[in-house]
């Protein structure tokens, strides 16, 4: 089944932010500008997306949607950036998707709940009711708004859940590497030509994360942190996994990007 697959790199515009705010205690002040990923996989059995990336508000008016985070992180959307209209372009129907599996519900992240009718949305569900409860340096994280919604969630529940197999094929999985959010998750998919892809998301923001050199700028406990990324480190090294970060500009320019795709 997994000669079916195909995963697609998608990018919701980009952040204007400081080296400080992605790389803990380094390049104070200095200006640094990440990608805003997200991922769509086709699956024999249904449309799968990893994250949406921001909101359509943000496109539209950013400070009324993040209000003083835009002060931190300048979003650079367009219209045209949000997932909706990026799944469109590719020919991908809206209702077509059958689960979105959230990283985290962070800002920058959950711009697909709500959007896509048929979607049993994959959430860890600790990080759900901390979004709804977060303490106060991770507040402004979470935009109230885009994950307080009439959804199918579908809950995960960390250690127990681990690996949980979204199709019971062994293709994707959901890998529980909290630290940067307390309920955060990468996926891990398993294609028959471009072999294993570890789609780590903010569990490794750039290759200084993973090679144990800085700290996200954000996190909920540093030591979940280091402990996710030498779980991450293990998985990618044991399998020969290709290794995604989820907001390096230097490492993003090399994956090819939708309609491009891996299989």
């Amino acid at each position: 089944m997994a000669d079916d697959v195909k995963l697609y790199f998608l990018e919701c515009g980009s952040l204007k932010t400081q080296v400080q705010f992605i790389k803990m205690n380094q390049g104070l002040g200095d200006p640094y500008e990440i990608p805003v990923p997200f991922y769509l996989i086709e699956h024999p059995r249904g449309n799968v997306l990893y994250d949406g990336g921001n909101a359509l508000e943000v496109a539209q008016d950013a400070r009324g949607h993040w209000d003083a985070v835009v002060d931190a992180y300048e979003p650079v959307m367009s219209e045209d950036d949000f997932v909706v209209n990026q799944l469109q372009r590719l020919d991908v129907d809206p209702a077509s998707i059958r689960y979105v599996v959230q990283s985290h519900l962070h800002l920058d992240h959950s711009g697909a709940i709500g959007n896509f009718p048929n979607a049993e949305y994959i959430v860890q569900r600790r990080e759900l009711e901390y979004a709804y409860t977060p303490d106060w340096f991770q507040k402004p994280a979470y935009i109230r708004k885009d994950f307080d919604r009439d959804v199918r969630w579908l809950f995960l529940d960390g250690e127990h859940d681990d690996e949980y197999d979204v199709y019971g094929d062994g293709v994707i999985k959901v890998m529980f590497t909290p630290g940067h959010a307390p309920g955060h998750q990468s996926l891990l998919v398993d294609l028959e030509n471009d072999g294993p892809m570890l789609l780590s998301a903010d569990a490794c923001y750039t290759m200084d994360h993973y090679n144990e050199t800085a700290l996200p700028g954000l996190i909920h406990s540093a030591a979940d942190v280091a402990s996710s990324t030498r779980k991450i480190r293990r998985k990618v090294e044991s399998l020969g996994a290709t290794l995604v970060t989820g907001h390096d500009p230097e490492e993003w320019p090399k994956f090819k990007k939708g309609p491009e795709f891996y299989s």
